[in-house]
């Protein structure tokens, strides 16, 4: 094998800083904005809120938003994402520093902007959680030291759900491996029994069958119990299956009930919580807020765009450090320690105009692309009418904007309007296309929207089956197949016809 030299030419695209740092504040929501705006303000002392603006309206309107953004960063825009940049002889020698002065830190290392956590939550209201709630009640029983120990282990075991999905087995292995606990199974099984009898009821249950068994007997101790309640508890206990396959008329038959009969004991059970867990979560745990980084409005009959506040912070380069350089600069002779002090508040105040211009670009990227799905979804945004959805990829938002696809989907996937008839996230705007009968093209999202609507009404006794519901879809001129009449189906988290048959 002969090692060779060779020429070749390639053509590579890079992402500037400057395009590094747009696109990650762009995947940043309005409910982070604030906090990413305060980092900075406290890693840049040459960066500064401008004060006499801050108590000011700062909303902008669409009306103020320029057609297309700085001709400087159009072409940007169309450069290929990837994970390392290259820095231009210019960009290099932009001051006039002596060679063997480093470049300063901002322009060759992203450290100061890390990746944005795409898991990372919006701020949430903590209160008390399912467990806290549960060892308040368990502090209430004057149980011995060893009992106590083994129900602290068992809440510790249960899921958000409220359920004990481990075996006795392993909760024993737990407690000799942690606490150093001998204890045997029936030991655990006894305190189990005395948690479930906590708030709320069914908790601690192993599994949904004794979940809503758990339930249906303590209503039993109640004042106005049912007359129907015994007779619930014996189709969870000896027709669990059948329940849950929705034979109903299999459970009928065998415990001979009328019509009228049985149709009070389901109703004794549908009303059960089968996640009594996730009820205390939602209520006492967390309360997760959405702040819209766009609000729309219908004005006369025109709609009218407004960008969220908190993506237009008013920000500003320290006069103090403008000061500074210029003093610095209009000193005759500079020592090394002088050299070294204009460096910093010349990259200090680089760094401040570099995140000010890249604020001011984010929010001409997100009302340049607002007003893009405004104007291709009017209709809905008149209407509220999801059926008047038009088809819509990222693709056409893209080249009525001229950005970049990869920039139109970090708006769409993290941002949320606020409408006249709900808040939506911008991919909920977006939507593959389906042909229908008479050669129009429309959304799938509209054909979603009929066949909830078909389903919606009809005969929960004999609910459509998939093939009655495509014979629907197709009269009304939607030219679809069964199998994605029940892929639609599926994503809107609806059963099959026999489990949403009702007595």
């Amino acid at each position: 094998m002969s090692l060779g030299q060779s020429l070749q030419q390639r053509q590579l695209q890079r992402l500037s800083p400057q395009q590094i740092q747009l696109m990650k504040l762009l995947q940043i929501p309005s409910a982070q904005i604030e906090q990413r705006v305060k980092e900075e303000l406290e890693e840049n002392p040459a960066l500064e809120m401008n004060l006499d603006l801050l108590d000011a309206d700062s909303n902008i309107s669409s009306d103020e938003i320029k057609d297309e953004l700085l001709s400087t960063n159009a072409d940007e825009e169309e450069a290929v994402p990837v994970d390392e940049y290259e820095m231009s002889n210019e960009e290099l020698n932009e001051y006039n520093y002596d060679d063997d002065t480093d470049v300063a830190d901002y322009k060759t290392r992203d450290d100061y902007y890390p990746e944005l956590d795409d898991d990372k939550v919006i701020p949430i209201k903590a209160e008390l959680s399912l467990h806290e709630i549960l060892l308040d009640q368990l502090s209430m029983l004057a149980l011995p030291e060893d009992e106590y120990k083994v129900a602290e282990q068992i809440i510790g075991s249960l899921d958000d759900d409220g359920y004990l999905r481990r075996a006795m087995q392993s909760i024993a292995d737990d407690l000799a491996f942690k606490q150093s606990m001998w204890v045997e199974e029936k030991l655990i099984e006894s305190v189990l029994v005395k948690i479930q009898g906590f708030d709320p009821a069914g908790i601690a249950a192993r599994n949904l069958q004794e979940c809503l068994l758990l339930q249906l007997k303590r209503k039993l101790s109640e004042d106005n119990v049912s007359p129907f309640c015994k007779t619930a508890i014996m189709v969870i206990e000896k027709h669990f299956e059948e329940f849950t396959r929705k034979h109903y008329d299999k459970i009928q038959k065998s415990l001979h009930l009328e019509d009228a009969d049985m149709k009070e004991v389901m109703h004794q059970i549908l009303i059960l919580n089968p996640k009594p867990g996730a009820e205390v979560s939602e209520s006492h745990q967390a309360e997760m807020y959405i702040i819209p980084d766009f609000t729309i409005l219908i004005n006369g009959g025109k709609l009218e765009i407004t960008l969220n506040s908190r993506n237009a912070p008013p920000l500003m380069v320290s006069e103090d450090y403008r000061q500074m350089l210029t003093e610095y600069e209009r000193g005759k002779k500079q020592d090394k320690a002088q050299k070294e002090a204009v460096f910093f508040i010349k990259q200090k105040i680089d760094a401040a105009k570099w995140f000010i211009e890249m604020i001011q670009q984010r929010q001409q990227t997100l009302l340049l692309t607002m007003k893009a799905i405004l104007a291709h979804q009017e209709a809905f945004f008149l209407s509220g009418d999801t059926t008047q959805l038009r088809p819509m990829i990222l693709k056409d938002i893209a080249e009525k904007t001229g950005l970049d696809v990869s920039t139109v989907s970090r708006v769409a996937n993290s941002k949320y309007a606020q409408t006249e008839f709900g808040t939506y996230l911008l991919k909920y705007f977006f939507s593959e296309s389906l042909m229908t009968d008479s050669g129009e093209e429309v959304s799938t999202k509209e054909v979603k929207a009929i066949l909830q609507e078909l389903i919606q009404s009809e005969d929960k006794h004999k609910p459509l089956s998939d093939d009655e519901l495509t014979e629907g879809l197709q009269e009304k001129g939607y030219n679809i197949a069964r199998r994605t009449v029940a892929k639609y189906r599926e994503l809107l988290n609806i059963p099959v016809a026999r489990l949403r048959k009702e007595f």
